[in-house]
């Protein structure tokens, strides 16, 4: 699977907020379905579809454990994510630090006329 193949997948596994929550969860600790079910008002089946997305995206991965299948988080492809975001950060450096320069000439302003 080519790089942009994947951060493609990654990018819309993360595209729902449902599966944040998974991840979040799986950030803590290993889970099985039933246990990141719980908060969300949604059946089995559906969280089931959102494990899917998630484990086809290679953010999670399910393990056995006697009959539970725990679902375990995969940080690699995430750091794909922030690898790919990390070659723009200089762009936004450079606007908020321009933004930072804007207001602060605007309260300096504001003090000199009040």
């Amino acid at each position: 699977m080519t790089d942009s193949h994947q951060l493609d997948r990654v990018f819309s596994a993360l595209a729902h907020p449902v599966r944040r929550g998974i991840l979040a969860r799986l950030a803590e600790a290993d889970a099985t379905v039933n246990e990141l079910a719980e908060p969300f008002e949604m059946s089995l089946p559906a969280i089931s579809k959102h494990l899917r997305v998630l484990e086809a995206a290679g953010i999670i991965s399910r393990g056995r454990r006697a009959q539970f299948r725990p679902c375990h988080l995969n940080t690699e492809p995430l750091e794909a994510v922030t690898r790919w975001s990390d070659q723009y950060r200089h762009i936004w450096d450079a606007r908020f630090d321009a933004m930072d320069g804007i207001i602060r000439t605007i309260k300096t302003k504001d003090k000199a006329d009040g």
